[in-house]
């Protein structure tokens, strides 16, 4: 892990325990960012990039920390292992920093310094934020235990723990996961996907592998795979638990039939999970196979029951997953199927 020294401004590698404390920050990539190539130069402190550089390093010095992490500059994206090796490891160098400075571009200094302001106003600007709206930030919103919230100007607005009514709303993701990172493994599959959609990434491969940590997986990046990327990740989130809300997606009823060609059982994008925030699994039942992947697909024991719309047929016969709307007694989430000649294989289909 490189880190940059505050005092000498170079960059220093440390590894395992040697790690020393460190803060860590999260931004949005903007015009003329210093890089692992430039911050090796002296040319570097005229870019535009350099600001927020120097600011959170005196952030750190008044925190009595001598190390700090940002990703445009600590990071040789020249090479693609130290570039793999990064990404798996990022979730877990957010989570073991000692705080985590956010910093809101787009939100203006007035915000944070006049009172005329009502609380409504300055809620409505850090709401409306980008920060909000990348793929990236997710985790480095939900992995440090203390994270400071920065506008333009470098006043600060708040902390994680202060805002976190106002986090939460903005987010979906609940206070307790706020407060303690490790309360997301108490969340279905779905309502963790919730939390990424509608998030953006600039590469379309970024929107899978800006989740590694959220769902404890590490898999190789392939840039190039687009979205085949997404599908990848939710393959590896089957080998690491049997939660079947993985496959509670498009429940909301807004979905082309793009997004059921070549994905098979699988969602296409994270956007596929709005509307699955409150799916909750069932306990796991005793003696039931795993979830697995096969050459064919997803091998799943369920229930398939009929269309109860359309008794007099076979045509569409619904799968029972083991998963419900939270609070909702009435029944169990099906998703729609296709017969095949094989009586024990169906396809995934939308009914429309």
């Amino acid at each position: 892990m490189r880190l940059l020294n505050v005092y000498t401004m170079k960059l220093e590698e440390y590894f395992g325990s040697q790690i020393p404390e460190y803060a860590i920050l999260s931004h949005c990539w903007g015009m003329e960012e210093v890089t692992f190539q430039h911050i090796n130069s002296s040319e570097w402190h005229g870019m535009c990039g350099a600001t927020k550089i120097k600011y959170a390093s005196s952030r750190c010095k008044e925190e009595g920390l001598r190390y700090i992490w940002i990703d445009t500059c600590c990071i040789d994206k020249s090479s693609s292992a130290e570039l793999s090796e990064a990404i798996n490891s990022m979730y877990g160098w957010y989570e073991g920093s000692i705080v985590c400075y956010a910093y809101l571009e787009d939100v203006g200094r007035s915000l944070s310094t006049q009172t005329s302001y009502g609380p409504s106003d300055k809620d409505k600007a850090f709401e409306a934020s980008r920060w909000f709206t990348r793929g990236w930030t997710l985790q480095e919103l939900i992995a440090p235990t203390r994270v400071s919230f920065f506008d333009k100007q470098w006043q600060h607005l708040g902390s994680k723990r202060d805002l976190s009514p106002l986090l939460s709303r903005i987010t979906s993701i609940p206070e307790d996961v706020l407060a303690e990172p490790k309360n997301r493994r108490n969340c279905s599959v779905a309502r963790k996907m919730t939390w990424a959609a509608k998030r953006q990434t600039t590469r379309i491969e970024d929107v899978a592998y800006s989740l590694f940590g959220m769902f404890d997986v590490n898999m190789p990046l392939l840039y190039g795979e687009g979205r085949g990327a997404f599908i990848r990740l939710q393959e590896e989130i089957l080998k690491e638990t049997d939660d079947q809300s993985i496959l509670a997606w498009g429940i909301n009823g807004h979905l082309d039939w793009k997004d059921f060609i070549d994905n098979g059982v699988f969602a296409s994008s994270q956007d596929n999970f709005l509307g699955s925030e409150d799916v909750v699994p069932f306990p796991s039942k005793p003696g039931r196979q795993p979830l697995s992947m096969t050459n064919k697909g997803v091998r799943i024991e369920v229930p398939v029951l009929a269309d109860p719309t359309d008794r007099s047929s076979f045509k569409y016969p619904f799968a029972i997953l083991d998963c419900q709307i939270n609070d909702d007694f009435s029944g169990a989430i099906g998703i729609p199927l296709t017969p095949t000649h094989d009586d024990s294989t169906f396809i995934r289909n939308t009914i429309g």
